[in-house]
C-alpha cells in the first residue's frame, strides 16, 4: 500500500517537474515583464498643414491610440458582451469558457468553440512571438501571457488597450482608426448600432467588413445587438430601433493625402534625419507639422489641372492635325491613330509605355518669400501613378526663365539698366551629338531684329540677342555660372554662351527659390517643408527653420525685381494683369524651351514666390507649335497669384527701394540726363554710385 502510494507520488512529481519544464521551456519566447509593463503598439504618425488640418498619416499599422474615456460606453459594453462576457470576474483565463469548449469540441469531435478572453485576445495581439497559427502551444503561451497581463495592468487597462490594438480590418488597428474608416467619423460620435457592427468584424474582419458584404455585417450587427440586448447593456427599445437600420454612411473611398507629393517629400526629408532623431515615422505616432497651406493647395490644384487640361487637348489637336508630326513619332506607329486617339480622349486605357510620351505633365511650387516655407506643391498629374516629383525631381531646360541670372550678373558688375547692345544676330559655336564643335545663330522669339536695345527692353520683350550679346560682351559664362551657383542653383550649369538661352537643366523647386531672393532683398532662404515633430504626448521633438544668406547685395536685388515687374505690366507677362486681372505689385519671367518642350512661368510678389511648369516626360516632345510660356504656363500662375492673395487677405505693397538705389529722370532717347535739348523724358532706376551724365 504505501509502496503503491509512494509509485504514485512519484509519477505525479515527475510530471509535474516536466510541466514545469516544458511551461519554462515555453516562456522562454514570451514577452519579460519589462516589455509587458510597457504598452507601447506602432502608431500611426499623421501630418498637418500650418492651419492644424490633417493632410496625411505615415503607417504600418493605421491606429490612432484613444483613452478608454473617449470611447462611448455601448462600444465597450459591445466588445464585453460579445468577446468575453466574464471580463471582470476572470484572471485572463475564463474556465467555465474553458470547459465548455472542451466539451462542446469532444461531443462534436472537431474545434467549434473557442475560450479566449479579452486578455488572451490581447497578448496574441501585442506580441508577435505568440503567433496566431491554431496550436496546443500558441494557446498555452497565450495563457500564461494573458495572465501575466492581468497581473499588471487593471481591467480598465486591459480594455483600453484591446480596443485601441485590435484588428478591424482593411488595415485598421484600434476602434478610432475603425471609426474613421468605415463610418468617417471620431469613436466617440458612434452609435450603438455602429459599435455593434465594428465589435462584429472582429471574429473575421475580412468575411463580416461592410465594404464587402454588408448583408453578414448587418447580420452580425443583430448578434451582438442581441447579445448586448440579453446582458441588459440596451433596452429592448434600443435593440429595436438599432437593428432596423440599414446603414447609408458607409465610407467605401479610400482616404487619399490631400497632397500627395508634399507629403511624399514630407516622408523622404523624414527618412534622412529619423536614424539621427531616433524616431520612426511608421509607428511612433508622431505629429509632423508642416509649411504647406492646404487651402492654397486646394487652389494650385485647380488652377494647374485646368491649365494641364487646356494643355493637353492643345497637344492632342495638333498631334492629330498634323499627320507629319505623328509619323515623326515612331514609337506611335505600333499602335492605330484611332487607338491612340481614344486613349487620349479617355475611352481606353493609356498604355503604360506611351504615358511619357503622350501625357502632357506639370509641376509647380509656391513658397513664403520671407522664410522659404513651402505653402503649395505639385509634381504631376492628381492620379499620383509614377510617384515622380516633377517639382522637385525633374531637371528641364528654363529657357528664358533663366535670364535673370545673367541679368543679375551684368548688374553686379555696376552696369545701369541703360546699357544698350545690338539686338542683331550673333553667332555662336556648341556640340553637336557627336560631340564636335558647330556653329549655332540664336534668334528671337518672333525673329525681329533691331538697334541698339536697352537691359530694360531686352528683358520686357524677352529678347534672346540681348541675352547672348550680354553673355558675349558684358559678363562671361563662367560669371554668370557663379551667380546662379551663388544663387543656391545646386543642378550643374554649363559655363557656354548658350546658357543666355537657358539650356542647362534646372528643378522648378529650386529655381523657384532663386526667384524669392529678388523679393527678399537679396537674402536666400532654403525651402522647408516641417516646422515641428512632436511624439505622441505632444513633447517637441524637433522644430526647423530655414537656413538663411544674403547672396545679392539689397540694392541689385532691388534693380533686377524693377526689370521683371517690366515683364508682367509690358512685356511677355502682360496677360496676368489685362486677361487675368491679376492687380497686385508682382514680377516675373515666362520660358519657352526649342520646340516648345517646355512652358514655365516663374514670379513673385512680395510674400509669394511661385513657379509653374509644363512638358511631356520625353523632354525632346513638343507641347505643340505656339505653346509658349506666356501661353501654355503663364495662366495657371496668374490665376494661382491673384486667388491666394485673395484667400490670405494680402493687401497691394510695393518692393522696398534700399538706400543705394534711386530714381531719376532721363532723357527717352540718349538714356542720359536732361537737357536743353531734351525731347521726352522717363524715369529710370540706378545705383547712386552709377547716375548717369548728361
Amino acid at each position: 500500500m504505501i509502496k503503491s502510494f509512494f509509485k504514485s507520488f512519484k509519477i505525479i512529481l515527475y510530471l509535474s517537474l516536466l510541466l514545469l519544464v516544458y511551461l519554462i521551456y515555453l516562456s522562454r519566447d514570451l514577452p519579460s515583464l519589462e516589455r509587458l509593463e510597457t504598452f507601447d503598439p506602432a502608431m500611426l504618425s499623421t501630418i498637418y498643414d500650418r492651419n492644424g488640418e490633417i493632410i496625411g498619416e505615415f503607417y504600418i499599422q493605421k491606429r490612432v491610440f484613444i483613452d478608454l474615456e473617449d470611447m462611448p460606453e455601448h462600444l465597450k459594453y459591445a466588445a464585453i458582451s460579445s468577446e468575453d462576457k466574464r471580463f471582470f470576474q476572470h484572471w485572463g483565463v475564463d474556465l467555465q469558457s474553458v470547459f465548455r469548449a472542451i466539451i462542446v469540441n469532444v461531443i462534436s469531435m472537431e474545434f467549434r468553440q473557442g475560450f479566449s478572453t479579452l486578455s488572451q485576445q490581447l497578448a496574441r495581439n501585442l506580441y508577435k512571438e505568440i503567433g496566431f497559427r491554431d496550436s496546443v502551444t500558441r494557446k498555452i503561451k497565450e495563457i500564461i501571457t494573458a495572465i501575466q497581463i492581468e497581473r499588471t495592468y487593471t481591467k480598465h487597462e486591459i480594455l483600453e488597450m484591446y480596443l485601441n490594438t485590435v484588428h478591424f480590418g482593411h488595415g485598421t488597428y484600434g476602434v478610432e482608426s475603425a471609426a474613421k474608416r468605415y463610418f468617417n467619423k471620431k469613436a466617440s460620435e458612434l452609435t450603438i448600432g455602429e459599435s455593434a457592427m465594428l465589435i462584429g468584424l472582429l471574429p473575421s474582419p475580412a468575411n463580416y467588413s461592410p465594404l464587402r458584404n454588408l448583408n453578414k455585417s448587418i447580420e452580425r450587427r443583430s448578434i451582438v445587438l442581441k447579445v448586448m440586448y440579453n446582458q441588459d447593456y440596451i433596452s429592448h427599445e434600443e435593440y429595436m430601433e438599432h437593428n432596423s437600420i440599414i446603414p447609408d454612411n458607409i465610407s467605401y473611398e479610400i482616404p487619399k493625402s490631400k497632397a500627395p507629393y508634399f507629403t511624399e517629400y514630407v516622408r523622404r526629408t523624414l527618412e534622412k534625419i529619423d536614424e539621427e532623431l531616433g524616431i520612426n515615422i511608421y509607428q511612433d505616432g508622431l505629429k509632423i507639422y508642416t509649411t504647406l497651406d492646404y487651402g492654397l493647395q486646394q487652389i494650385a490644384e485647380d488652377v494647374v489641372m485646368k491649365t494641364l487640361r487646356n494643355n493637353q487637348d492643345e497637344f492632342n489637336n495638333q498631334l492629330f492635325a498634323d499627320s507629319e508630326r505623328f509619323s515623326k513619332l515612331g514609337y506611335l506607329s505600333i499602335f492605330p491613330e484611332d487607338s491612340v486617339k481614344m486613349m487620349l480622349n479617355g475611352q481606353m486605357q493609356l498604355y503604360e509605355e506611351l504615358r511619357q510620351n503622350l501625357l502632357v505633365q506639370c509641376a509647380f511650387i509656391a513658397l513664403d518669400t520671407k522664410n522659404g516655407e513651402i505653402l503649395a506643391m505639385i509634381g504631376g498629374r492628381s492620379d499620383y501613378v509614377d510617384q515622380y516629383n516633377r517639382a522637385t525631381q525633374a531637371q528641364r531646360q528654363p529657357g528664358s526663365v533663366f535670364k535673370p541670372f545673367i541679368y543679375t550678373a551684368v548688374i553686379d558688375n555696376n552696369y545701369p539698366v541703360t546699357t544698350q547692345l545690338l539686338n542683331q544676330p550673333v553667332a555662336l559655336y556648341r556640340n553637336n551629338a557627336k560631340g564636335e564643335k558647330e556653329k549655332w545663330t540664336p534668334r528671337n522669339y518672333d525673329n525681329s531684329t533691331g538697334g541698339l536695345t536697352t537691359l530694360r527692353e531686352g528683358l520686357r520683350r524677352s529678347l534672346n540677342l540681348i541675352s547672348v550679346r550680354m553673355v558675349q560682351e558684358l559678363v562671361p559664362a563662367q560669371q554668370v555660372k557663379n551667380v546662379a551657383k551663388r544663387m543656391q542653383i545646386k543642378s550643374p550649369i554649363r559655363a557656354v554662351d548658350a546658357l543666355a538661352l537657358g539650356t542647362s537643366e534646372v528643378t522648378p523647386m529650386e529655381i523657384t527659390a532663386s526667384y524669392s531672393i529678388f523679393s527678399n532683398k537679396g537674402i536666400y532662404s532654403s525651402p522647408i517643408a516641417i516646422t515641428k515633430i512632436e511624439d505622441k504626448y505632444g513633447q517637441i521633438i524637433k522644430e526647423f527653420s530655414t537656413t538663411q544668406q544674403e547672396v545679392l547685395s539689397p540694392e541689385t536685388a532691388y534693380v533686377v525685381t524693377n526689370l521683371l515687374q517690366t515683364v508682367i505690366d509690358k512685356g511677355t507677362g502682360g496677360s496676368a494683369r489685362w486677361k487675368y486681372r491679376f492687380r497686385h505689385t508682382a514680377a516675373g519671367k515666362t520660358g519657352t524651351t526649342q520646340n516648345w518642350s517646355d512652358a514655365w512661368f516663374v514670379g513673385f510678389t512680395p510674400n509669394i514666390s511661385a513657379g509653374v511648369w509644363f512638358g511631356v516626360d520625353q523632354s525632346p516632345i513638343s507641347l505643340g507649335e505656339g505653346q509658349s510660356g506666356t501661353k501654355a504656363a503663364l495662366p495657371a500662375w496668374a490665376l494661382f497669384m491673384k486667388e491666394a492673395h485673395k484667400k490670405l487677405g494680402i493687401p497691394d505693397e510695393d518692393f522696398v527701394m534700399p538706400e543705394g538705389v534711386i530714381e531719376i529722370e532721363i532723357d527717352a532717347d540718349t538714356k542720359l540726363l536732361p537737357n536743353s535739348s531734351t525731347k521726352k523724358r522717363e524715369k529710370e532706376i540706378f545705383f547712386k554710385n552709377n547716375k548717369p551724365t548728361n
